[in-house]
């Protein structure tokens, strides 16, 4: 071989041991993207803000976070991730407020072989179920202590008002599935956008049909109008929340129309009255005990528990993944996504979770509550 030939090999050789050591990182890269302005903002800010109480490294490692704002638009939430992908060379990925730009963070999180977690309840494919989680509780758990109240309080007929997207789909498809064979019939249904100012038509259908109970699929602020409208138009039966209305705002929007409602939560919006051998207590009181220092008493939100405990979780994964492999290479976000089947009760202010291949939620009964509203204040209900 000739001389050159020898210096060509010796160069290729350097590279290839060098590439991988190139490719490590000092720090965990985290791309975050949430909707901090836009009709989900009441969403995504509580989420943005709960990152200031988590923490700065694990395992020893330095996390760094990258958080980008994506309106609650799915195609500015699929720029931001492949910008984590591209030039941030992320190794997890956490996002968005709302189900549109998850489902599309989670396409380009599962095509790039990220650790994905998505902060608003979504539906998954297997082509999206390998690299993706879900941190909030899945629908049908959620929305069973709901069913059971109204069941409980001879509840015959629904009406359902919600969101004329994913989500008010998911929490419809949900009522009419499990209240069925529960002996309830859905009476009237109507959907509105979440920019919309007004659903004073769609309330008066509602209130025309007189069903014994009201089931209202939204979230934010958002869930505050016909809640309002409701009641000021004379709506006397049961309405009923679901959890991503759960929040501070909900209260200040709807005000006196608040008074009564029932609603599906997460254990984080009262850790207080949970006994203290529930596992979600703990991490609930040091997130709200934070939060309400700096934001105000009773700001707690739901939104805020979901971004916080992914990092109740990575407190887990991540030193597991660390054994066998460093930052900033594909063997490291393979290590995540292989400790997340592994590691099992995992505490954290919103549920205990158990994920495996299937089941990308990991939740159980653990993760819900019901509340009400008595005097301007979350309570639980009877």
């Amino acid at each position: 071989m000739s001389k050159l030939h020898l210096a060509i090999a010796a160069v290729a050789a350097a590279l290839v041991v060098a590439s991988p050591a190139e490719a490590q990182s000092p720090e965990i890269t985290i791309g975050v993207s949430l909707s901090t302005t836009g009709p989900a903002a009441a969403l995504g800010v509580p989420a943005r803000n709960a990152l200031e109480f988590v923490p700065k490294e694990i395992g020893g490692v330095p996390l760094k976070l990258i958080v980008l704002d994506d309106g609650g638009d799915p195609t500015t939430a699929t720029t931001n991730t492949r910008r984590f992908v591209s030039e941030s060379k992320a190794d997890i990925i956490i996002g968005s407020s709302i189900v549109p730009p998850s489902i599309a963070i989670s396409a380009v999180a599962n095509e790039a072989g990220i650790p994905h977690f998505s902060l608003s309840p979504m539906p998954f494919t297997p082509a999206r179920e390998k690299w993706s989680v879900d941190m909030p509780q899945p629908v049908e758990i959620v929305g069973k202590i709901m069913y059971d109240h109204m069941k409980a309080n001879g509840v015959k007929t629904i009406g359902y008002i919600g969101y004329s997207d994913s989500y008010g789909d998911l929490w419809f498809n949900d009522l009419k599935t499990q209240t069925g064979p529960m002996g309830m019939k859905i009476v009237t249904e109507e959907r509105f956008a979440r920019p919309d100012t007004s659903i004073t038509g769609q309330a008066l259908k509602l209130i025309a049909s007189n069903p014994d109970a009201i089931l209202i699929g939204a979230a934010g602020t958002g869930a505050g109008m016909p809640q309002s409208e409701l009641r000021d138009r004379g709506y006397k039966g049961l309405i009923y929340q679901t959890h991503g209305a759960a929040s501070s705002d909900f209260i200040r929007i709807a005000g006196k129309a608040a008074e009564g409602v029932l609603m599906a939560a997460g254990p984080v919006m009262n850790p207080e009255g949970q006994p203290d051998s529930a596992l979600t207590k703990k991490p609930g009181l040091a997130l709200n005990t934070a939060y309400e220092a700096k934001y105000g008493a009773n700001s707690r939100s739901q939104f805020a528990g979901h971004s916080y405990d992914v990092f109740e979780v990575l407190k887990r994964v991540v030193p597991v993944a660390l054994k066998t492999a460093k930052p900033g290479t594909p063997e490291f976000r393979e290590a995540i996504r292989q400790a997340l089947l592994t590691e099992r009760e995992i505490p954290a202010s919103q549920g205990v979770y158990n994920y495996t291949e299937k089941d990308r939620n990991g939740v159980d009964d653990r993760s819900r509550i019901l509340l009400t509203v008595k005097d301007g204040k979350y309570v639980p209900a009877k």
